[in-house]
């Protein structure tokens, strides 16, 4: 698979995984695994990405006596979460355009 494609859908999973609930790294992976295989070394870089960008935001709070990052989706992740939704079906006609089997018999 194209790097930069599974790198955004890789972005938009991560983002899906928080957006109705806030996560920490461990349950992240744990969510996806099901899905999409993700690594938590993958993933850290991602989480970092997504700050950046301002699509989540990150607090700590103490857990079983260690610090742990909860991770919360803001507006600009809901709204990429959005974005692709609507390339979703772009993507979805090209491929079904691609595995087209060829109806003239000539």
């Amino acid at each position: 698979m194209d790097i930069q494609l599974k790198r955004g859908l890789l972005d938009v999973c991560v983002l899906a995984s928080i957006m109705f609930k806030d996560s920490y790294g461990y349950r992240i992976v744990k969510d996806l695994k099901p899905y999409v295989e993700i690594s938590e070394s993958t993933l850290y870089p991602i989480l970092r990405r997504l700050e950046s960008a301002e699509m989540i935001t990150v607090r700590t709070a103490e857990h079983n006596g260690r610090l742990r990052k909860y991770y919360h989706i803001e507006p600009a992740g809901l709204e990429r979460i959005e974005s692709f939704r609507s390339e979703w079906k772009e993507i979805i006609s090209i491929y079904n355009y691609v595995n087209r089997e060829d109806d003239e018999n000539d």
